[in-house]
């Protein structure tokens, strides 16, 4: 019987994650999940693609709507929740409407990630971004994550992935190198790319697409550090789809009928996972 696993979120794009054991789904992702971005003037996100070491710093949301950071100097900082005018934030070229944190975050974020022009920005109106259209519905919408609300990972593809890197000389990574929301354990390897409707738990999602995997999975996450071609290089030979290193698939939570508020349910780990309907291999680009 396939289980929920781990659950993981990440307050900050590209920031340290954190692994409860239950977690709300929002209809725009796990609560809490990427609603803040470092940006740079433009209004583009700044991730581990630009800067690994971004990830070594670790993020807490408040309830009150606040932020705490702290660097890998455990000098950290409480920042509360923005208030002012909308600025443009851009994730990947969709545009969308953000706020800047205070001045005394924008200092500090600088001061940690070593560029003067950088700025914290905050997701105040979950329904500002757009999914992709392609893969979604109308109304439907997405935080600051790169496209989809949540993304999943199978224990037994990444055990699949790693026997290939393993037979080629090289080591075997952690999940935590793809960076995804939910760890499921006990299905077949890459059955994923065939799910068209899953329940977690008390939740259902659509899987609408899989995920393209780019120089972050060579991140350790741990570190900081790039650790070499590895795992693109295997994914580039053993999984490329559509012209992607696919890992992962991207799930849109769906509302259960009745449910009118921001809270669609709650997942718990252990939860049983059930696919509800299975079509040909989802596009990976």
């Amino acid at each position: 019987m396939p289980l929920l696993d781990a659950l993981h979120r990440y307050p900050v794009k590209s920031m340290y994650r954190l692994s409860p054991r239950e977690a709300v789904v929002e209809p725009w992702g796990l609560r809490g999940d990427r609603r803040w971005m470092v940006a740079r003037p433009d209004g583009r996100a700044l991730t581990q693609r630009d800067l690994p070491t971004m990830g070594q710093i670790r993020p807490e949301p408040a309830a009150d709507g606040s932020l705490l950071l702290t660097a890998p100097d455990g000098r950290s900082l409480r920042v509360p929740a923005p208030e002012g005018p909308a600025v443009e934030g851009d994730v990947f070229g969709n545009r969308f409407a953000a706020v800047e944190a205070d001045a005394k975050a924008q200092l500090w974020i600088r001061e940690q990630l070593g560029d003067p022009q950088l700025r914290l920005l905050h997701l105040s109106d979950p329904l500002a971004r757009r999914i992709n259209p392609n893969f979604s519905e109308p109304g439907e919408t997405v935080s600051m994550a790169d496209g989809f609300p949540l993304l999943a990972a199978t224990a037994s593809s990444l055990a699949a992935l790693n026997g290939w890197l393993v037979d080629g000389g090289s080591e075997a990574l952690p999940m935590t190198r793809f960076r995804p929301n939910l760890v499921i354990e006990g299905t077949e390897p890459w059955e994923e790319d065939r799910w068209r409707r899953v329940r977690v738990g008390e939740v259902t999602f659509r899987a609408v697409k899989l995920c393209g995997r780019c120089i972050v999975t060579t991140t350790d996450q741990e570190s900081g550090e790039r650790r070499g071609a590895e795992p693109l290089r295997t994914l580039n030979k053993r999984r490329r789809l559509d012209q992607k290193a696919a890992f992962g698939v991207n799930l849109i939570p769906e509302r259960p009928d009745g449910v009118t508020g921001d809270a669609l349910g709650t997942l718990r780990l252990g939860d049983q996972v059930t696919v509800l309907a299975r079509g040909d291999r989802l596009p990976a680009a």
